[in-house]
């Protein structure tokens, strides 16, 4: 499977974050930038981690600086539905704070409220609009990038369009066992969701690219250049 992009410039892909702003901002000074690179996101900025609103905070004021593509994962999706939006990409809300949540509310000042009532509690304008706006994959050149996977029943169909069509929210945002399949797609798949007990990339090329190193869990934050597939990395723990 040959790889390459117009003008030589570079895709960056980086693994879920889990509310480590310390590790984001050390990754992105290492990462060596030049206009008209792109930084995509694999989703789960949120939840488990210390500062998930910060997370946030901070991707949103990159993108005024760099070209973006930020994806949704599995935790945005049941931060969402928890808090009352409905898209049949969110869901999984009732779990959402045995996942982690209760550390995103907490920073968001959920509990420190004298209304306790869900239905009245409003993120930030533009930390809402910035969830609303994820979405659940990217293609580019030789490239889907996704947040956990898709459809088993799909990897053999040699056509991308139609096994995205044909993948449901919940194998794009859950899916565990994809991503060290082969498959026929005519891309490398660039993922997250999944991290190797090592903390190592999951290298499963021409086929997909596992990007979670479990950044939350004492790992480094990871994100991998493309098309030359380098490696930049946070400090672990």
């Amino acid at each position: 499977m040959s790889h390459t992009r117009r003008s030589g410039l570079m895709l960056y892909a980086i693994g879920d974050i889990h509310g480590e702003l310390e590790k984001l901002d050390e990754l992105l000074e290492r990462i060596p930038l030049e206009p008209g690179d792109k930084l995509i996101f694999l989703g789960d900025y949120i939840d488990r981690g210390p500062d998930s609103s910060g997370v946030i905070e901070r991707l949103i004021g990159l993108r005024e600086r760099h070209e973006c593509v930020f994806l949704l994962g599995n935790h945005e999706s049941m931060f969402l539905d928890f808090l009352g939006w409905t898209d049949d990409a969110y869901f999984g809300g009732d779990a959402f704070l045995m996942n982690g949540g209760d550390r995103t509310l907490a920073g968001y000042g959920y509990f420190d409220r004298e209304d306790t009532d869900r239905e009245s509690f409003r993120l930030p304008k533009s930390h809402e609009d910035f969830l609303l706006s994820l979405r659940l994959s990217h293609v580019e050149g030789d490239y889907l990038f996704v947040h956990a996977g898709i459809s088993q029943s799909q990897l053999r169909t040699g056509d991308l369009a139609y096994a995205l069509r044909k993948s449901r929210p919940e194998d794009l945002l859950w899916n565990r066992t994809s991503g060290d399949l082969p498959h026929d797609l005519g891309v490398t798949m660039v993922y997250g969701h999944t991290p190797n007990e090592d903390f190592g990339v999951r290298w499963n090329t021409p086929f997909s690219i596992g990007v979670d190193t479990g950044a939350v869990y004492g790992g480094p934050l990871t994100a991998i250049r493309l098309p030359d597939e380098k490696v930049f990395q946070s400090l672990a723990a």
